[in-house]
């Protein structure tokens, strides 16, 4: 019966990984093109049909790139602040979401709500008054100003809640106080052990969201020196002619470092995944 079992399921099994595999070539397949431009002059960007081999000028490319921009000074900035905000976020959002899953004060489920509608204000209602308010602290171009406004991250506060809420059981917690552990104590002896998973996914999440913003970084960064990678490339745009070569090297460059951050953590971030999906 189970040998028939499995000849029953084989073909339905290869359709599933047919289907896996063509969705992956085509989520690949971006990725493949930017680094084929990059390795091409301009000019290929609009060929018909479409290039789709490697050339030869990936160095050239890049030489331009370097001529144009700061760019390795401009990706010490922007990893700086992926990884200072990142922490910072995983940090707060920790401690908030212990919180509010296992503490009982007045107004935590008000309180918790507010923070989750904040999501679903646009950003950019809030660009002028926010500028205004760095200004005033002094943190114009400064990764300071660039990053002080996603350290308080209402996703990453409402993963670790659910994440804490199922997976830290309360009797390890009352058994915990009654050894005498302070609330501080248990978040780092009990608590972050058990939400490692949890962390590589929200902090994937918050460095890729980091790494790729551009519209308020943009705006409170002007001086070169102060530059991330998002700013750096945008002045290569020139209004009478783009080299489409030298942009898309300049981008396939600076993808590099989120692969590296995703293949690094991704057994974590598949853990917390399945994990919830076991649960």
């Amino acid at each position: 019966m189970s040998t028939k079992g499995k000849q029953r399921r084989s073909p339905g099994m290869a359709v599933i990984y047919v289907i896996l595999g063509a969705a992956a070539l085509f989520s690949i397949f971006p990725f493949y093109w930017m680094f084929v431009m990059a390795t091409r002059p301009s000019a290929a960007y609009n060929s018909i049909p479409p290039t789709l081999l490697p050339g030869t000028q990936l160095v050239a490319n890049f030489k331009k790139v370097l001529d144009m921009v700061p760019f390795f000074h401009a990706m010490w900035n922007t990893v700086l602040l992926c990884s200072t905000v990142t922490l910072g976020v995983l940090l707060i959002s920790s401690l908030a979401g212990f919180a509010f899953a296992k503490f009982k004060f007045p107004g935590k489920n008000v309180l918790f709500i507010c923070i989750l509608l904040t999501m679903v204000i646009p950003p950019q209602l809030g660009l002028i008054p926010q500028y205004y308010l760095v200004s005033k602290l002094g943190w114009l171009d400064s990764l300071m100003g660039a990053g002080v406004l996603f350290l308080l991250n209402p996703l990453g506060i409402f993963l670790m809640r659910q994440y804490i809420s199922e997976s830290v059981p309360d009797e390890l917690i009352e058994a915990a106080k009654l050894d005498g552990c302070s609330n501080f104590r248990i978040y780092r002896s009990i608590v972050l052990p058990i939400i490692k998973p949890a962390f590589a996914t929200l902090g994937i999440i918050v460095f890729t969201l980091v790494w790729g913003e551009f519209l308020w970084q943009f705006t409170v960064l002007r001086e070169p020196a102060s530059y991330t990678l998002q700013v750096a490339l945008a002045t290569m745009n020139n209004a009478y002619r783009v080299d489409f070569g030298m942009l898309l090297s300049g981008v396939f460059w600076a993808t590099v470092p989120l692969i590296i951050i995703f293949l690094m953590f991704n057994r974590l971030f598949i853990s917390s995944i399945t994990e919830g999906s076991i649960k």
